[in-house]
Protein backbone atom coordinates (compact mmCIF):
# COMPACT_ATOMS: atom_id res chain seq x y z
CA UNK A 1 0.00 0.00 0.00
CA UNK A 2 1.67 3.19 -0.97
CA UNK A 3 1.71 6.55 1.22
CA UNK A 4 -0.94 8.34 -1.16
CA UNK A 5 -3.42 5.40 -0.24
CA UNK A 6 -2.72 5.61 3.38
CA UNK A 7 -3.37 9.08 3.85
CA UNK A 8 -6.81 8.98 2.05
CA UNK A 9 -7.81 6.51 4.21
CA UNK A 10 -9.94 7.63 7.11
CA UNK A 11 -9.21 7.24 10.77
CA UNK A 12 -11.81 3.89 10.85
CA UNK A 13 -10.17 2.40 8.10
CA UNK A 14 -7.11 3.12 9.00
CA UNK A 15 -7.81 1.27 12.56
CA UNK A 16 -9.68 -1.54 10.80
CA UNK A 17 -6.70 -2.11 8.04
CA UNK A 18 -4.30 -1.86 11.19
CA UNK A 19 -6.72 -4.43 13.18
CA UNK A 20 -6.58 -6.90 10.06
CA UNK A 21 -2.37 -6.35 9.38
CA UNK A 22 -1.97 -7.69 12.99
CA UNK A 23 -4.44 -10.86 12.45
CA UNK A 24 -2.37 -11.11 8.93
CA UNK A 25 1.23 -10.69 10.76
CA UNK A 26 0.14 -13.40 13.23
CA UNK A 27 -0.83 -15.99 10.58
CA UNK A 28 2.94 -15.40 9.21
CA UNK A 29 4.43 -15.84 12.45
CA UNK A 30 2.57 -19.11 12.98
CA UNK A 31 2.89 -20.10 9.54
CA UNK A 32 6.86 -19.63 9.89
CA UNK A 33 6.97 -21.28 13.06
CA UNK A 34 5.43 -24.62 11.88
CA UNK A 35 7.42 -24.92 8.40
CA UNK A 36 9.46 -21.60 6.58
CA UNK A 37 6.93 -19.74 4.51
CA UNK A 38 7.77 -19.28 0.81
CA UNK A 39 8.18 -15.02 1.26
CA UNK A 40 9.98 -14.61 4.57
CA UNK A 41 10.14 -11.08 3.55
CA UNK A 42 6.08 -10.85 3.59
CA UNK A 43 6.07 -10.80 8.04
CA UNK A 44 8.80 -7.47 7.51
CA UNK A 45 6.87 -5.90 5.02
CA UNK A 46 3.74 -6.36 7.26
CA UNK A 47 5.13 -4.97 10.37
CA UNK A 48 5.85 -1.84 8.21
CA UNK A 49 2.97 -1.29 6.88
CA UNK A 50 1.75 -1.34 10.56
CA UNK A 51 3.80 1.14 11.30
CA UNK A 52 3.09 3.24 8.48
CA UNK A 53 -0.72 2.67 9.43
CA UNK A 54 -0.08 3.62 12.92
CA UNK A 55 2.04 6.72 11.93
CA UNK A 56 -0.71 8.33 9.98
CA UNK A 57 -3.70 7.21 12.77
CA UNK A 58 -1.97 9.39 14.82
CA UNK A 59 -1.64 12.03 12.55
CA UNK A 60 -4.81 12.09 12.24
CA UNK A 61 -5.79 11.90 15.78
CA UNK A 62 -3.00 15.55 16.43
CA UNK A 63 -4.82 16.88 13.40
CA UNK A 64 -7.91 17.32 14.91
Amino acid sequence: MKNQEIKALTVEELAERIKAETDNIGKLKFAQAISPIENPMKIRDSRKLIARLKTELRAKELAN
